[in-house]
């Protein structure tokens, strides 16, 4: 609510315009602090944004002046070094930091590239190999796939090769071909592949954490959608053989059952009483179910039902079902969407492909370039101590000053880094296979580093980071200041906020009659007619007292409301005060309410009828009288000659 407020009173979102990055001269200063001309159009911006009447940019300076003098108050205050701030601040600095290492062009590239598999499914065969336990391994294997790809394009079966090489154990049930798949059933990159290729062709091989993999797509049709079902199925017993008599005594227990579901009994029930399988307890219902998520001929069936409708017992590998279809749902809109994809986004690859995106930017933007000369030193260090070991690690690599890579100003980063990154153990067919392997981490520790380095910079780095932290670090400290020197005092200030509404009572004057007084609201008549008759006995008592002791007898079972409301502001007042209709209650759980006391008055008779107006005017007065203190207090300079370039722009 803290910042809601600020950004509502003062700033608003938007984006960043940067018609000054090149060079931003400085505006103004406030107490000898700077304010640069792109932080305050930057906010300006955001300011017009917000108006339905468009504010000039001379009374944009008025207030901005005021918004700073406050925020330099603070800071005199010490309120920037408190604990508590400093932990807010830390934290939305976390918060903020991942927005600037996203690449949002690619993120929402991903989220329409998956929106638009949604809509289609694609038939599929599959073939796989182990992978290997090294990059060499890996490589052989994808080499072994591509000579199996090639005796297909050259004319062998595909099943034949699945048959006699693939790993895959669905195999043995359906020769490898999948059929129809949606998306969002394999994990990323498999889909990727079986979505990217053209129908009737044969991908190259392709690695996922599962092994190695070719697909053969041969056919694409629009998506089918999900069916929502549930069942109850009689399973055959297990240990046994599943003969003919099994059979039949397992298909007369689905009969019974089916004939008690045609004669009226509720298939919910039934389900949670019969049914043999884990949906019992959810009166039989099952997740939602696209092709290829169940066996036949279930699936089939349960597509071919009409919505409500039950299908006849039927039998499958497990033993007998019925089904009762509730509907289908279909993709719908890409908002409606999205929170789904992005959901299915986080849990692979995809969730790390925009920040991958983003970091090789940065690493663009900072000049981050790789030592050319780094494998050839590697090799002749390895050479001068013999072979890679464990001493190698830790008394070459672990103390080595040599530079990997440079970037940014003056960063540069020693291979000594890439020791932790190294198995000391690890056995290498040559010292320049060692190099190599030494080598590839290159580029995973200067993505870290390059990133670290960013994220403690940014402030510097980046204009759009340093304005929403200049921002939300000036509204926190706003509400420190506006809630110490002028909301608690006037809240707190009954003295004042008396006497102000005593010279003032024409100003709070109502255009209509008010009822002023306390409803109750109960779980049911008996508690409320058990409250009048507890407040008959001690009317007579001050209305505090009354409230506290029925509150002590009744507790959780009443809620009772103070309200000073006219007509037409509050339906439960309505009907009781003023003749209007019967209204449900206000407050869930307390259905039924009366009037425990009160009366409809013409006028405010008192500071409480009216003190939310009375305070609010009287915070007004101090914060200008506070206002008028600190322009006397610190000194404002603006520079016109830099505003004019600004208004020339935005008359």
């Amino acid at each position: 609510m803290k910042l809601k407020y600020l950004i509502s009173a003062l700033i608003v979102a938007g984006v960043v315009c940067g018609a000054y990055a090149a060079k931003d001269p400085v505006l103004m200063t406030i107490n000898n602090k700077k304010v640069t001309l792109s932080e305050f159009e930057y906010l300006y911006k955001k300011n017009m944004e917000q108006q339905v009447v468009q504010e000039s940019i001379d009374e944009y300076v008025e207030r901005f002046v005021n918004y700073k003098l406050k925020v330099v108050e603070a800071e005199a205050l010490g309120y920037d070094t408190l604990p508590r701030i400093q932990q807010e601040l830390n934290g939305y600095k976390a918060d903020m930091l991942a927005p600037f290492l996203t690449d949002n062009d690619l993120k929402e590239k991903l989220i329409q590239e998956a929106y638009g598999r949604m809509t289609k499914n694609v038939d599929i065969s599959h073939m796989m190999l182990a992978r290997g336990k090294t990059r060499e391994e890996d490589n052989a294997q994808i080499a072994r796939m591509d000579s199996l790809r090639n005796c297909i394009l050259n004319g062998e079966n595909f099943n034949d090769l699945v048959m006699k090489y693939s790993i895959d154990r669905s195999k043995e049930r359906n020769k490898g071909n999948y059929g129809f798949i949606a998306s969002g059933m394999f994990p990323y990159a498999f889909e990727y592949v079986a979505y990217t290729t053209p129908v009737g062709e044969i991908s190259k091989p392709f690695l996922t954490d599962y092994g190695v993999h070719m697909v053969r797509v041969n056919a694409v049709r629009p998506d089918e959608g999900q069916v929502d079902v549930a069942h109850i199925v009689r399973v055959f017993p297990r240990g046994v053989t599943v003969n003919d008599s099994v059979k039949a005594a397992v298909k007369a227990s689905i009969d019974s059952i089916y004939a008690r579901i045609q004669a009226g009994e509720s298939f919910e029930e039934l389900a949670k009483k019969y049914s043999q399988d884990g949906s019992a307890r959810n009166g039989g219902k099952l997740p939602l179910m696209r092709r290829g998520q169940a066996v036949e001929p279930f699936i089939d069936i349960a597509f071919s039902l009409a919505d409500g409708e039950v299908s006849q017992p039927f039998e499958t590998v497990f033993g007998y079902h019925i089904i009762k279809k509730f509907g289908l749902k279909t993709v719908g809109s890409l908002d409606e969407m999205r929170g789904t994809i992005e959901q299915q986004m986080q849990r692979d690859e995809r969730a790390a492909m925009p920040v991958d995106s983003r970091v090789n930017s940065i690493m663009n933007e900072l000049g981050y370039k790789k030592n050319k000369k780094l494998h050839d030193y590697l090799v002749k260090e390895l050479k001068k101590h013999g072979s890679y070991d464990s001493t190698f690690v830790a008394d070459v690599l672990a103390k080595s000053d040599f530079t990997i890579f440079t970037f940014g100003k003056n960063q540069k980063r020693p291979l000594s880094l890439l020791a932790k990154t190294m198995n000391p153990k690890a056995k290498y067919a040559s010292i320049d296979i060692a190099a190599a392997e030494i080598e590839a981490n290159v580029e995973r520790v200067a993505r870290r580093e390059v990133v670290n380095y960013y994220s403690d910079n940014l402030f510097e780095l980046n204009s759009d980071y340093r304005n929403l932290m200049n921002e939300y670090r000036d509204g926190t400290l706003l509400f420190e200041v506006m809630n110490n020197e002028v909301w608690k005092k006037a809240k707190s200030d009954e003295q004042a906020l008396q006497k102000r509404f005593e010279e003032n009572r024409d100003k709070y004057q109502w255009d209509a009659p008010h009822f002023k007084g306390i409803m109750v609201c109960a779980k049911n008549d008996s508690i409320l007619k058990a409250v009048a008759a507890a407040y008959e006995q001690i009317s007579n008592l001050p209305e505090d007292t009354v409230t506290t002791r029925l509150n002590k007898q009744f507790g959780h079972n009443i809620k009772m409301v103070r309200v000073i409301t006219k007509a037409g502001e509050n339906e439960m007042v309505d009907n009781i005060a003023f003749g209007g209709k019967k209204a449900p209650s206000a407050y869930s759980g307390y259905p039924v309410y009366a009037k425990l006391m009160g009366r409809i008055i013409n006028q405010p008779e008192e500071l409480a009828d009216v003190k939310g107006l009375v305070s609010s005017d009287y915070q007004d007065v101090l914060e200008q009288q506070w206002v008028d203190g600190l322009r006397k207090k610190y000194k404002v300079a603006i520079d016109q000659k830099v505003l004019n370039q600004l208004k020339a722009i935005y008359k």
